[in-house]
């Protein structure tokens, strides 16, 4: 069992493996299951998140019953065919994939959850933008999701990726550290790039809270899971381009936890605080759920 972020790129040098490779053989001993029989499992993980960016981002869209979130994957998509977008149509395009799946799970749709349902468009995002740039086969993006894999245990085993334990750091900014890590190696990086890619996109959403608005995941989840995917490429690019980060992963990970735990109950998860104590925000949740809900 890899327990640090170290410990993985080590071992990748050592073995002369890709970090996916040795989060499937972990999987298998671990789990006495076939390494066919693992890769089959996250297969099935790769279909579910292509059915959930696809149902997100067909006709107008999907919407969640509150009419709080929807239809906006689909604006994207509109938007990109003007070809006038200000960040870029790889960046908007992992934009769309991952608002696309975050509105899938606002409706009460299936979705995989990476790590989790709050954060579960971050992947999806980058992993389908990149399939369509890079032109990725099957196995390409399936070891795309055992290495983001690797790294989300590693993180969920050494901090958090609960909102109401970490705040939004640990769910969506956890996701797009996975994220980069992960694209670095589709993208021919080193381990040690990887882990240089992960650190980054940790620091960059160290200490955003979780103040979902009447407590529901949807405001402002979904676009936080635009964020994450966009952060995710920036990393990945920055460790390819050799930037390296002044913290080690696995510091960083450690400060994750530290700020996680540092944070009022307000700011994690409770929909009081934050966004979610607005004005606004408190009219929305009064009038779902009644003023006298607390």
């Amino acid at each position: 069992m890899f327990n640090h972020v170290s410990e993985i790129v080590e071992a990748s040098k050592k073995e002369n493996k890709p970090i996916s490779q040795l989060i499937i053989e972990q999987e298998t001993k671990n789990s006495g299951l076939s390494e066919q029989e693992v890769w089959n499992k996250m297969k099935y993980n790769l279909s579910t998140m292509q059915a959930a960016v696809k149902r997100g981002q067909e006709g107008n869209g999907v919407f969640s019953k509150t009419g709080l979130t929807g239809g906006e994957a689909v604006k994207i998509k509109n938007y990109r065919k003007k070809g006038h977008t200000l960040s870029g149509d790889t960046i908007m395009q992992a934009v769309q994939n991952a608002i696309a799946t975050n509105e899938v799970n606002a409706s009460m749709g299936i979705i995989c959850a990476t790590p989790t349902a709050g954060s579960s468009g971050t992947l999806p995002g980058v992993l389908f933008m990149l399939q369509k740039r890079m032109n990725l086969t099957e196995e390409q993006m399936i070891r795309f999701l055992f290495s983001a894999g690797g790294f989300g245990m590693i993180i969920a085993n050494n901090a958090e990726i609960a909102g109401a334990t970490g705040g939004c750091q640990a769910e969506v900014g956890s996701a797009s550290a996975m994220g980069a890590a992960a694209a670095v190696e589709i993208a021919g990086g080193t381990a040690d790039q990887s882990a240089q890619a992960l650190s980054i996109a940790i620091s960059n959403l160290l200490g955003l809270v979780c103040d979902p608005i009447a407590g529901l995941v949807e405001v402002p989840c979904v676009k936080r899971n635009a964020i994450g995917a966009g952060n995710a490429l920036i990393a990945a690019d920055m460790a390819l381009a050799g930037c390296t980060s002044v913290i080690p992963a696995d510091e960083c990970i450690e400060a994750m936890k530290e700020v996680g735990h540092g944070l009022p109950e307000s700011l994690r998860e409770t929909g009081l605080g934050g966004l979610a104590g607005t004005p606004t925000g408190q009219s929305i949740k009064a009038k779902i759920f009644g003023r006298n809900v607390k």
